[in-house]
């Protein structure tokens, strides 16, 4: 495949681009809102002169998604730090380009500068835009909360009111749990997602073992929260590939929506349905049900009126379908789906995955398929998974607080 052609299937979405020489050396790299769009200005007339000599050199380019230009721009940057590209001399050199600064404290505070100091701070970059910098540490400090106060104050700041700051000042956080925090957001900053999930993931189980539940499920939650930015661990079309391989689909699985449900002991139970195209997030295909006729707790016959739901819709509005229908759980989930289906005389290919050890379950084969935990199929699986629980923990979640609201007012 050339490189034109290649380009064609780049996303839509954001993303870094890599682009490399004939010794498969990584000679720059780029962010960019669209990569497909970016990258495919590179082969348009009336070049500069530097980008003209920088594509002479250029034999192959591949790309890592993210979920949003602001990750993108982190990612572009701990890249440039671990690869120094020749191409990209001015983001190396060049003093005045926003950075992050961790400081040397007991509680250190976390906040964006441009003058690098020899004080003991960690810093991080340079970034080449400092509003999405600032767009990249708003997303990071939602799901892991830090100080950004210059000087620690005598009392808590609305940052903690907003659950934006652990507020060490009133002695809220313990100074180890602060330094886990750091280190967590240090490995984000770094672009080392894969090593932090899999640190929350040893701690996750660690404090289920425990029986410590409800931290366990705060360390769930920031595993989930991840998958919304971090760098894409897959090659997109190589998964797609593999789907189809492994699945047998008869087309490639370039539609895939998949269904969660939540419920506690079947109160306020809802569904959530996620649509990825082309391996990557789609949200403004995504859906949410309330879930109507199922009284009792029984996930078989919620994901089956959300999977009703969805599909008669779609046959009644004569709306294309999707190539892949993925829900969570086992053969039980999965057949309820089915079943749904063949009422509304619907064929399309569904699968289910199990959390527990990762299993794929077919229509076709008795037994689960379990794919290798690097398979580029199987990570996508368990992206499009992840992000439908986060979606329908969202929802359950709002519910939650609507009718608690409701029931402070009646009260």
């Amino acid at each position: 495949m050339d490189i034109k052609e290649k380009i064609g299937l780049f996303p839509d979405s954001p993303g870094v681009y890599l682009m490399k020489d004939s010794s498969g050396r990584i000679i720059y790299i780029g962010k960019a809102l669209s990569l497909r769009k970016r990258v495919s200005s590179y082969l348009a007339r009336g070049l500069s002169a530097k980008t003209s000599r920088l594509m002479a050199n250029v034999v192959d380019i591949e790309y890592r998604a993210t979920a949003t230009e602001s990750m993108a721009l982190l990612l572009e940057a701990s890249l440039i730090k671990e690869h120094k590209p020749k191409y990209n001399v001015s983001l190396r050199d060049d003093k005045s380009f926003p950075l992050v600064k961790i400081t040397n404290e007991e509680f250190p505070a976390i906040y964006v500068t441009r003058k690098k100091e020899d004080d003991g701070a960690k810093y991080f970059g340079p970034y080449t835009n400092a509003a999405l910098l600032r767009e990249a540490l708003k997303i990071i400090r939602r799901n892991f909360p830090y100080r950004s106060c210059s000087t620690l104050p005598k009392k808590a700041c609305m940052y903690y009111r907003i659950k934006l700051s652990p507020a060490p000042c009133i002695g809220k956080i313990s100074k180890s749990d602060y330094a886990e925090t750091i280190k967590q957001i240090s490995l984000i900053l770094e672009g080392k997602n894969e090593e932090l999930v899999k640190e929350l993931s040893r701690e996750m189980r660690q404090k289920a073992k425990e029986r410590k539940f409800e931290e366990a499920a705060l360390l769930r939650d920031k595993m989930i929260a991840l998958n919304t930015f971090r760098p894409s661990l897959y090659n997109a079309e190589a998964a797609l590939n593999e789907l189809r391989e492994v699945l047998r689909l008869p087309v490639m699985p370039r539609r895939i929506e998949a269904f969660d449900v939540s419920n506690i002991l079947g109160r306020q139970a809802t569904a959530s349905m996620v649509s990825f195209y082309n391996g990557l997030a789609d949200k403004d295909n995504y859906r949410r049900f309330r879930i109507k006729t199922v009284k009792q707790s029984d996930d078989y016959k919620m994901m089956a009126e959300a999977v009703h739901r969805r599909y008669l819709r779609l046959k009644e509005e004569n709306l294309p379908l999707p190539d892949l229908i993925l829900v969570d759980g086992g053969r039980g989930q999965l057949c309820a789906a089915k079943k749904e289906l063949e009422g509304l005389g619907l064929v399309i290919s569904i699968v289910s995955l199990a959390k527990r050890e990762e299993e794929i379950y077919t229509l076709f084969i008795p037994r689960p398929i379990r794919l290798k935990n690097n398979s580029p199929a199987l990570r996508l699986l368990q992206c499009i998974r992840d992000e439908s629980h986060r979606f329908a923990l969202k929802y359950h979640r709002l519910l939650r607080k609507k009718r608690f609201l409701n029931e402070e007012k009646s009260g």
